[in-house]
């Protein structure tokens, strides 16, 4: 791999840089108004036929609304797509346009697109190149780091910079970061300042909300802000990636954009750009925890053959292997930064509690995380209850108690699962995975958000002792119909704050899914953002094998998954446990 950098500095007149490189002044024939604009070309990625490179175009001059940069290739480079712009090749010229969500360039502003291209013999950088028919040129002299050397200033791909080695346990010793959309949300609910001043993670589960969905942050918005609430202490951010081709092949809401065989796009215009913006050395002081495609392995594992929870979506990702893909290429990317703390989705208790699901999810971990570039050093630890609604802890009952001879596992709710809250399961896990080869400092978090189950309806003691059921469900805290129901459920609560260390083991409890944002639809809703009506969303629907077939739970009039749901948001924090101020 090699990473080439330069920066191209726009002037009027010749300067002399900093940096001891000799900076050009324009041509004769360009513009004396000239816009002073600063070019960032990194090559992130290069093999023998081909690369992959970053580009960064700074504005210091007066704002714009649109933006075109030119260039041209000394040698046979031909880029075959590109991302986050609209880039077309003539011969050795090369033109890059701004799409229509990235063309406004404030004074000071940035944006950023990338692409990828095939070359032979030698790949040298762009001599020139023109913002808006301002020539901008370097020389690429011997001040230049060049491809192989990251200099002195530039912490490289594999040295940890200024924020030195990774942290045993990112979350200790450090603030979080407090995403100021959704706390903006939050805040504007009557009683949500109780709240809105709490860390959730940022979402990035679409190729544009890289840049920012319609007028939004986008990534390097957050980032910016993260340095600001960071101050002179550690910080971390947390993203969930979630863009997997074939999106949750086992639950209609949250389908993707990408189409089951558009691996080559994940890789290119989603975990590329994301890397290449994680990756710049103002952002090396922050700790990122990234949640890695929440659901797709436990799919793999339970729902892609053999069973009756079988689907033909999760069939095919299984066959044509794009998950496991997907996330190695999303580990080994990522997980090369040294800011970075990759964190695989474990789905829940409910879902691979059971023997028969546990040995083998532990066995799909080990195989991804060992396989297409991956290894076991690129994974921090493992999330599980990723927004779901399963308690931390059931306190009045445990998986070893028995009723008149009887195990609690024989009881309905139970299913003879081996756990009956996150905790024991997450540990449980843990231990497997630290016994087939991870690192045996593997942190655990768990999704906190939603899993509180508070108000009325909470049990303050064990069940009666009458039969195994009556005492399991009047045990338990967790309120629902069925351990398998997912969406928008009724009755739930905001559980424990976010908390760093709460047990050995546990990294931290966490807030993935922001509370407020709906799971999915009750009912069709026309969209473009490739998701789809799913029956365990509809709150008249009888359920299906995955969930017993018990009505679903889940509250009426809720909008598309993602999108603000203020009777949730209400919800939540009335049945709130801890409850709230």
């Amino acid at each position: 791999m090699s990473r080439t950098r330069t920066s191209l500095l726009a002037a009027l007149a010749l300067l002399t840089g900093t940096s001891g490189a000799a900076l050009i002044a324009a041509p004769a024939g360009a513009s004396t108004a000239a816009t002073p604009c600063t070019v960032d070309y990194k090559v992130q990625n290069q093999w023998d036929t081909g690369f992959t490179a970053a580009v960064t175009i700074t504005n210091n001059g007066a704002a714009k609304s649109s933006w075109a940069l030119k260039w041209s290739y000394a040698g046979n480079q031909k880029i075959s797509n590109g991302w986050n712009a609209k880039v077309s090749q003539s011969g050795a010229a090369v033109a890059a346009a701004n799409e229509s969500y990235n063309g406004t360039l404030a004074t000071g502003g940035s944006a950023s697109f990338g692409f990828q291209a095939s070359y032979s013999g030698t790949n040298a950088i762009p001599a020139t190149f023109t913002l808006d028919g301002v020539t901008c040129n370097v020389d690429g002299g011997p001040t230049d780091p060049g491809p192989t050397d990251p200099g002195p200033t530039d912490p490289g791909p594999t040295d940890p910079g200024p924020g030195g080695p990774k942290a045993a346990n990112p979350y200790v010793g450090a603030k979080v970061y407090v995403n100021p959309e959704w706390s903006a949300k939050a805040a504007a609910e009557p009683g949500g300042s109780r709240i809105s001043n709490q860390p959730t993670a940022v979402w990035l589960d679409r190729i544009a909300a890289i840049n920012g969905v319609n007028g939004g942050m986008g990534l390097r918005a957050h980032l910016d802000e993260a340095l600001k609430q960071k101050g002179s202490g550690e910080l971390v951010v947390q993203l969930v990636i979630y863009d997997l081709p074939g999106r949750d092949c086992a639950a209609l809401a949250s389908n993707g954009e990408l189409g089951p065989n558009d691996l080559d796009k994940y890789k290119s215009q989603y975990i590329d750009p994301i890397t290449s913006i994680l990756s710049e050395s103002k952002y090396a002081g922050l700790r990122i925890a990234t949640v890695i495609e929440p659901d797709s392995l436990p799919n793999l594992v339970t729902n892609a053959g053999g069973t009756n929870t079988t689907t033909d979506a999760c069939v095919t990702m299984k066959s044509n292997g794009n998950y496991e893909k997907g996330v190695s290429y999303a580990l080994d990317k990522l997980g090369a930064l040294a800011n970075v703390y990759n964190y695989i989705d474990a789905g829940h208790h409910g879902w691979l509690g059971w023997d028969s699901n546990l040995g083998p999810s532990v066995q799909e971990f080990a195989k991804v995380a060992t396989s297409n570039g991956a290894s076991m050093s690129d994974v921090a630890g493992f999330i599980v209850n990723t927004a779901n609604y399963s308690p931390a802890k059931e306190p009045h009952f445990k998986v070893t108690d028995s009723v008149n001879g009887q195990t609690v596992r024989q009881s309905k709710w139970v299913d003879w699962n081996q756990y009956v809250d996150e905790q024991s399961f997450a540990l449980g896990l843990r231990d497997k995975l630290v016994a087939a080869g991870f690192d045996s400092g593997l942190g655990m978090l768990i999704d906190t958000s939603r899993n509180g189950w508070g108000g009325s309806a909470r049990p303050t003691g064990p069940g009666p002792l009458t039969s195994v059921d009556a005492y399991v469900d009047g045990s338990r805290i967790d309120r629902r119909i069925h351990a398998g129901n997912w969406c928008n459920q009724s009755g739930a609560g905001i559980g424990e704050r976010p908390t760093a260390a709460p047990a050995a083991g546990i990294d931290a409890y966490v807030w993935v899914k922001p509370p407020g944002e709906s799971d999915g639809n009750s009912s069709a809703i026309p969209n473009d953002e490739g998701k789809g009506f799913d029956r365990m969303c509809d709150p008249t629907y009888g359920g299906n094998a995955r969930n017993g077939n018990n009505p679903t739970g889940a509250l009426p009039n809720a909008p598309l998954a993602g999108h603000w749901f203020s009777a949730q948001f209400q919800q939540l924090m009335q049945n709130a446990y801890p409850p709230l101020p």
